[in-house]
């Protein structure tokens, strides 16, 4: 170690070498940008930023199929499949950590919005960041089936063999006869991003020798919290986002080019509505003392429910683990009719029995049962049922109004009696929230996971009956 330290000082210093380690480094769409400003700046700006946020779902578990050499091959070819993505709509990749990533769109380093008003830049970096957003999620979809469509003629060698080593691993493992459909069932790579618009500092951060160009601000912390809680697969933007994409017409007409899409595609989202692609809720982060943030979920690739439909067809194959995988997605999904409705219809055309009655009759066994439906529901009837009254039990009781002070006795008796029937409220709401969180829910998704066991058993008691007939 030391020999090397002493090389290593003894070393005359080499330019060419320097030059070489500062272009392989250095972000070239920054240095070209700061080079079109004409000098470095020396001081940091307030203007609104585009921001938006990737991270990898799960990537743990799906690295576990991989060597430490592929999992470097695949992710650097999966930021590079979005760098292209970035760069063809003007963006600027900010930073990589990891399985995740973050982006911007500012009318600081991009000089296409130097001679434009404030109004229109807004406008611009939120129709670029959407749609950024949007094709980054459908760039995914090709990655994993090492698809290049969405290279472009003029992307550099240096991205065109990044991509190439990747979807030779992807390949690889597809062409595998012993674990292909394994990999087909539980090794899809599925992303969530979070979006967000607003007015940040922009410029340069860090001590002298490790200076960075980055953003800071809420609307960065925002988009971040986007991220977190946006769907695998889909996109979470914040209400000012919305509003903006809503004044300029995007979101019309993003809505009717899906429908389009979706039809082409023979899609059940041709009947989506423009409330299901641009779903309103808000998200309490609970990190946070409860912070409460006005979101819109986009739905972002219309053959969505029918190629979760095909990934459970082949989960079911795979014995209890492809069965976990499908009551997941149960769980996840629960809240979008169209992908629980595509994969009651399949599962039930595979021949899974559900007990549906045996969970409607659970889940109102402690209810008024005249609220008890007649009619035979569908999965997704008795999901919003069940999310109902989980709301219902979470919900925060009201803060109490204090009486008029007219002597103590009358303030302390009264206080006393509204302190007691609260107290017995809530005592009577937090049982029914025990028993609905610790026996109902996990009883309703054990009653699905049973089915899909059932059929399993059943359809492996039917191999083995031709197998002996066959003999």
């Amino acid at each position: 170690m030391e020999n090397l330290k002493s090389d290593a000082a003894e070393k005359v210093i080499d330019p060419e070498l320097i030059k070489k380690i500062e272009e392989f480094y250095l972000p070239r769409h920054l240095v070209k940008a700061i080079y079109d400003i004409g000098d470095i700046p020396a001081s940091s700006q307030e203007t609104q930023v585009g921001v938006g946020f990737i991270d990898i779902a799960d990537y743990t578990r799906l690295s576990r199929y991989l060597s430490p050499k592929e999992n470097q091959i695949l992710l650097n070819g999966l930021y590079t499949a979005f760098q292209i993505v970035l760069v063809r709509h003007g963006g600027f990749l900010n930073k990589i950590e990891g399985d995740s990533m973050m982006f911007q769109f500012d009318d600081i380093l991009d000089k296409k919005l130097w001679d434009k008003d404030r109004k229109e830049r807004i406008a611009i970096v939120a129709r670029e960041l959407f749609y950024t957003c949007v094709e980054m999620q459908r760039v995914c979809i090709l990655f994993n089936q090492a698809h290049d469509d969405f290279l472009e003629q003029y992307a550099t060698p240096e991205a065109k063999q990044c991509l190439d080593e990747a979807f030779k691993i992807i390949t690889q493992l597809r062409c595998k006869d012993d674990i292909s459909s394994t990999l087909f069932a539980f090794f899809q790579i599925r992303i969530r991003i979070g979006a967000n618009i607003g007015e940040v500092t922009i410029g340069n951060f860090g001590p002298e020798g490790a200076k960075q160009w980055d953003v800071i601000g809420m609307p960065v912390i925002n988009a971040k919290r986007m991220e977190s809680t946006a769907p695998i697969g889909g996109l979470r933007i914040s209400d000012e986002f919305y509003q903006i994409l809503e004044e300029n017409g995007i979101t019309e007409d993003y809505w009717i080019h899906f429908r389009k899409e979706a039809e082409r595609m023979h899609s059940v989202y041709r009947d989506i509505e423009r409330d299901e692609l641009f779903k309103f809720r808000e998200v309490v982060i609970h990190e946070k003392h409860g912070a409460i943030y006005r979101t819109y979920s986009v739905q972002v690739y219309p053959g969505l429910p029918e190629s979760l439909s095909r990934q459970t067809m082949a989960l079911l194959n795979h014995g209890e683990k492809g069965v976990a995988e499908i009551v997941e997605f149960f769980r996840y999904y629960r809240a979008n009719h169209f992908i629980i409705d595509e994969l009651e219809r399949m599962l039930a055309a595979q021949g899974v029995v559900f007990r549906k009655k045996e969970i409607i009759d659970l889940i109102f066994s402690k209810l008024n049962k005249s609220t008890k439906p007649k009619s035979e529901l569908s999965l997704f009837k008795i999901f919003s049922y069940m999310d109902r009254y989980l709301d219902f039990v979470q919900k925060k009781p009201e803060s109490q109004d204090f009486p008029d002070f007219i002597s103590y006795g009358q303030y302390t008796a009264t206080l006393r009696e509204q302190f007691i029937e609260n107290f017995e409220t809530q005592k009577r709401i937090q049982l029914q929230r025990s028993w609905f969180i610790g026996v109902v829910v996990p009883l309703a998704y054990a009653s699905l996971e049973a089915s899909l066991l059932e059929f399993q058993h059943r359809s492996e008691e039917l191999e083995e009956a031709e197998e002996l007939l066959d003999e």
